[in-house]
């Protein structure tokens, strides 16, 4: 049978209460008292039961994530920012998926109401209604890159849109003119204002600029991949290719590389992001830096300081930044193709 609270104060030769204060870290049990309970709870394995002790103190020690996928790189390093606050805390990390559909959200959702303490929430399909309809207005609620301007809620968010622009400005200042886009997932908000910073990039041009040319794809390295190959197939190729994220250009980059394509020389490459592994490939990426581990701690330091009863930090929008690598140089024209 298990250890219970009981069998440690017995041991101890204290009451229960004392056993649960000395656990606890309360002030007002004696530095050598605490010791002793905790020697013997250590010695007879004893395991608080977290179920019973939420019961008490209305807390379950642990915050929510609900993000629209776990794999790759950017939600890895997200949930790394997220844990780092959490593990400052002794808080727990509990992360669900809504795989990008609207019915999982809300029943993701729906399963972590009574579990967590606060949630952080990152979903294209996290709009008032979905809120309203499946969050507890009482669970402290950070978004995060949602459709969702609500003032109930505080909200993190890239400024997706100005950095989409950047980016394509700064293909235009090295000379490229045709510029094609791998845009992300249908009805994703990152993926919709990127693309919308693509095209008011291209005609707010002050130099000629070539007509917009959308490849869609789905944020993974297989659809980056599968627009490469489009890419290199092409009679008139385009002269850069802007991808919505790092994921999508690096699989682009393998595909053009296959083709024998040389990046930056035949075709200039950028991503969006900056996830570690940008860095890494040959040649290294240009892209948008987005501090991702950054945003997902800012996000739980403000779950957690909500439930604290502090002030929390600021959210608001986070300014991307160019970086420039060697996967995009200063295009050399001749006067035949400058502004072809």
């Amino acid at each position: 049978m298990s250890v219970t609270i009981k069998d440690v104060a017995r041991e101890a030769n204290v009451s229960v209460a004392t056993v649960s204060r000395a656990l606890n870290g309360h002030t007002n049990v004696t530095v050598e008292l605490r010791g002793r309970v905790r020697e013997v709870a250590s010695r007879l394995r004893y395991m608080p039961h977290g179920a019973a002790r939420s019961l008490i103190t209305r807390r379950t020690q642990t915050i929510g994530a609900i993000l629209p996928d776990l794999y790759g790189e950017f939600f890895s390093e997200l949930m790394r920012g997220m844990d780092v606050a959490a593990r400052e805390h002794n808080l727990h990390l509990l992360v669900s998926s809504s795989h990008g559909s609207a019915a999982e959200t809300a029943d993701a959702l729906r399963a972590l109401s009574g579990r967590v303490d606060g949630l952080l929430i990152m979903s294209p399909h996290a709009d008032a209604d979905l809120l309203a309809g499946n969050l507890p207005p009482s669970t402290p609620t950070v978004l995060m890159n949602t459709r969702a301007n609500e003032s109930d809620y505080h909200t993190i968010a890239i400024d997706n849109y100005g950095g989409a622009r950047a980016m394509v400005a700064h293909l235009l200042a090295c000379g490229h003119r045709r510029i094609a886009m791998i845009a992300g997932p249908d009805d994703n908000f990152d993926a919709d204002e990127r693309l919308r910073g693509y095209h008011d990039a291209l005609a707010a041009a002050t130099t000629p600029a070539g007509k917009p040319h959308v490849l869609r794809g789905d944020f993974s390295e297989t659809s980056g991949y599968q627009a490469g190959v489009a890419i290199a197939a092409m009679q008139q190729r385009p002269h850069a290719v802007f991808a919505a994220n790092d994921m999508m250009a690096l699989g682009c980059l393998f595909a053009l590389n296959e083709a024998a394509l040389t990046v930056p020389g035949d075709i200039a490459l950028a991503g969006f992001d900056d996830i570690p592994m940008a860095r890494f490939v040959s040649p290294p990426l240009t892209t948008m830096r987005v501090n991702i581990a950054e945003l997902g701690e800012r996000a739980a330091r403000t779950v957690i300081a909500t439930l604290a009863g502090e002030q929390a930090p600021p959210c608001g929008v986070s300014a991307p930044q160019l970086i420039v690598r060697g996967s995009c140089c200063v295009r050399r024209t001749t006067p035949s193709t400058t502004h072809s």
